[in-house]
């Protein structure tokens, strides 16, 4: 039984979250050759401000780019 978690920053509506679980699950079956039924598929949402590259968290500004 493949498990698959997904973990991305919190923002994105419902029905690309879905699409996207639908799709990795028939990716997992098709590549693994697992039934469909076996396959978990989980995402896991993360606020922007618990969500970070190297130090600088993903709640950051942007920071301003020279002209």
């Amino acid at each position: 039984m493949p498990v698959i978690q997904i973990t991305v920053v919190e923002g994105r509506d419902s029905e690309r979250i879905e699409a996207c679980i639908r799709d990795v699950a028939r990716v997992v079956s098709d590549t693994l050759d697992a039934p469909l039924p076996s396959i978990r598929v989980m995402v896991n949402e993360v606020p922007a401000n618990r969500f970070a590259v190297g130090a600088r968290l993903k709640s950051d500004p942007a920071p301003e780019t020279a002209a």
